[in-house]
């Protein structure tokens, strides 16, 4: 197993982990960290709703060349992290390197340290995508090594992070107050979010799968208070708690979870939304004023 080691001066770095071979039943992932999961939910039925351009308007590019910087919370194995850089960056099947690193950036985490050495391994963009070994729910190391990444780059916050249906395993394993907490510190860390809810029947579905295998219930399933319309409670937290507001919504993917696209309130004026990535949204069907 990786792990993290405190260096001498306050630092950490991840000490090497050796991919041990392990078999994982059907439904035993209870952090969410399934093995192949991007068999049964390819990026491409994420992209197809994402407009490509939707980076370099939000962001044009500066005189001082300075990178877009992206956080990807729950990476997996990094095929769809990967598939998000190339969309961006509308870059052609097959191109292994490019230049384009100096304009997109991203920090992918995931708790599993197995999958990270993975997409370490399989990344087709090493110089542009960085993947590390993070419970993101712990304080201590979260706040060293994301603000280890973005001090590289003189930065104190990312310019978009992604959350693609990560919340119900927050919610599963943290209770009503980890979910509230996770979504505290994403809204701190990045000006922009596009997050992808689990609806309230995955939740179902994950407690059924780990009762099926004889094993232990998620530890705060039956306590939930927050429940029903996840794609609504998200965004009642995201917008009156933490200080974001809902653009729109990009469309459903095929297994009907939404995509949907906040920003920090106190960016509105330096960064505008343009009005055709906006219009974009309307026309997949959501505005938000449906949600």
């Amino acid at each position: 197993m990786a792990g993290l080691t405190e260096l001498a001066g306050g630092g950490v770095k991840e000490t090497a982990a050796e991919e041990e071979p392990r078999v994982l039943e059907p439904g035993a992932a209870p952090f969410g960290n399934f093995p192949h999961y991007s068999r049964f939910h390819p990026p491409e039925q994420r992209l197809r709703l994402l407009p490509p351009e939707l980076l370099r308007q939000l962001f044009p590019q500066s005189p001082e060349n300075e990178p877009i910087l992206g956080l990807d919370v729950g990476c997996n194995s990094g095929d769809l992290s990967v598939a998000l850089y190339k969309h961006f960056l509308s870059l052609p099947d097959g191109e292994t390197c490019s230049d384009a690193s100096r304009e997109l950036r991203l920090l992918c985490c995931d708790i599993d340290p197995v999958l990270v050495k993975r997409a370490k391994k399989e990344c087709p963009f090493p110089d542009a995508l960085t993947f590390i070994t993070l419970d993101f729910m712990n304080q201590r190391t979260r706040k060293v090594l994301l603000s280890s990444f973005l001090s590289q780059f003189g930065r104190s916050v990312f310019d978009i992070g992604f959350c693609m249906s990560i919340t119900m395993w927050i919610h599963l394993n943290h209770g009503d107050h980890g979910l509230w907490e996770f979504l505290a510190h994403l809204s701190s860390l990045c000006r922009y979010l596009l997050v992808e809810p689990q609806p309230w029947k995955c939740y179902r579905a994950a407690a059924r799968r780990l009762r099926k295998l004889g094993l232990h219930d998620f530890d705060h399933f039956h306590s939930l208070a927050i429940r029903g319309d996840m794609t609504n409670q998200i965004v009642q937290i995201l917008t009156q708690d933490h200080g974001m507001e809902l653009i729109c919504c990009f469309g459903n993917t095929s297994w009907d979870r939404s995509l949907l696209f906040f920003r920090a309130k106190q960016t509105t004026e330096t960064h505008p939304i343009p009005e055709s990535l906006i219009e974009k949204g309307k026309e997949a069907g959501h505005d938000g004023s449906h949600l």
